[in-house]
């Protein structure tokens, strides 16, 4: 029987989400990876209780996170009864819908349609009657935004969600969606933008519009998909992420990335840190970011991921270090997304 840990909240300083009421861990779990049907059940078992023994509250999911879509959500759902059902509201449980899910016109999108239905069935794979946060997962050009908005809306009122975001909305857009949102009543809790050293896209417009408007920031990605560890510095290893997945490729991993990435892990040696600890805690430096989402294959890399808030302070110096070598490093895949105005 699992007992979590009693001293779990100490230590943690819980970072408030925009101005709202809500706070979120400084470091959240992301189920993209290492969660699905085709993973070892209980490895993600085990680091879902670890990450919850070291104050980890906020767990993301999305409809179709895998593999096979949905199996994510639904082995979340078999955790959550096996060991933290009767601790649910310590839980910040969010879910994501607008990329592909099942087939036919109805499937994917921003529509009212998909949004609901997806919903519907998240909850049903997870076993709640509710998620903390439901996303808007990206925008839809074929689908007006007010529909969009509308259906949040609809889907708080419903008391299906007790907030909303969005992720890789366009400054101009997450805009538009907060007066939209206003408008029907609701307040716009949170974006999910990917942010890291090598993909900096959101610090040109989208943090002073979310500042602005009162709203939270949870940076997704914070290690580039796995380019900002030890594990690419000296050539791609047998069991490496790139060879298994269709959002990471080799091309990724060219000359100049890999020179950037080195000269980090300089930095980060001298600060007495693993990079991936330093890019986190990069990524924590400011106030306008609420929570660095991540991802963990077990719990040794959970641990170390978790063990960047040992130091997030950086020096004047090593910030201008830092700013010579994380520049664009072309793996921002949501690019197109995020530019649909």
């Amino acid at each position: 029987m699992y007992i979590p840990a009693p001293d779990r909240y100490q230590g943690t300083e819980y970072r408030r989400c925009g101005t709202s009421g809500l706070k979120l861990s400084p470091i959240s779990l992301g189920l993209w990876q290492n969660f699905g049907g085709t993973d070892v059940f209980e490895t993600g078992r085990a680091v879902i209780r670890r990450a919850f023994d070291r104050g980890v509250t906020h767990f993301d999911l999305a409809n179709n996170y895998g593999p096979p879509y949905g199996s994510a959500e639904e082995n979340f759902g078999k955790i959550l009864n096996l060991d933290l059902r009767s601790h649910r509201d310590e839980l910040l449980i969010s879910t994501k819908a607008g990329y592909d899910m099942w087939g036919g016109p109805y499937g994917s999108g921003g529509s009212r349609k998909h949004l609901i239905a997806s919903l519907e069935q998240s909850l049903d794979r997870m076993g709640v009657e509710y998620v903390d946060i439901f996303y808007s997962h990206r925008p839809s050009e074929d689908v007006p935004l007010e529909e969009t908005v509308a259906a949040l809306a609809q889907i708080v009122r419903q008391g299906k969600a007790l907030y909303v975001g969005v992720s890789s909305y366009s400054p101009e857009r997450t805009r538009a969606a907060f007066e939209s949102l206003k408008r029907e009543g609701i307040t716009l809790l949170i974006h999910q933008p990917s942010y890291s050293m090598l993909n900096r896209w959101i610090e040109e417009k989208l943090l002073a519009v979310l500042d602005g408007l009162g709203v939270g920031c949870i940076a997704f990605s914070p290690l580039a998909q796995g380019l900002l560890t030890s594990k690419y510095l000296n050539g791609i290893p047998a069991d490496a992420r790139v060879t298994r997945s269709t959002s990471f490729g080799e091309s990724l991993l060219n000359g100049d990335v890999i020179e950037k990435v080195r000269g980090l892990n300089d930095i980060a040696k001298k600060r007495g840190q693993t990079l991936a600890q330093m890019a986190i805690g990069w990524i924590l430096r400011s106030s306008s970011v609420t929570s660095a989402l991540i991802g963990a294959r077990n719990v040794e890399q959970l641990d170390d991921s978790l063990d960047a808030l040992k130091n997030v302070a950086f020096s004047d110096e090593e910030l201008s270090a830092i700013d010579r070598l994380a520049t664009e490093g072309g793996v921002d895949l949501w690019r197109s997304q995020s530019r649909i105005i």
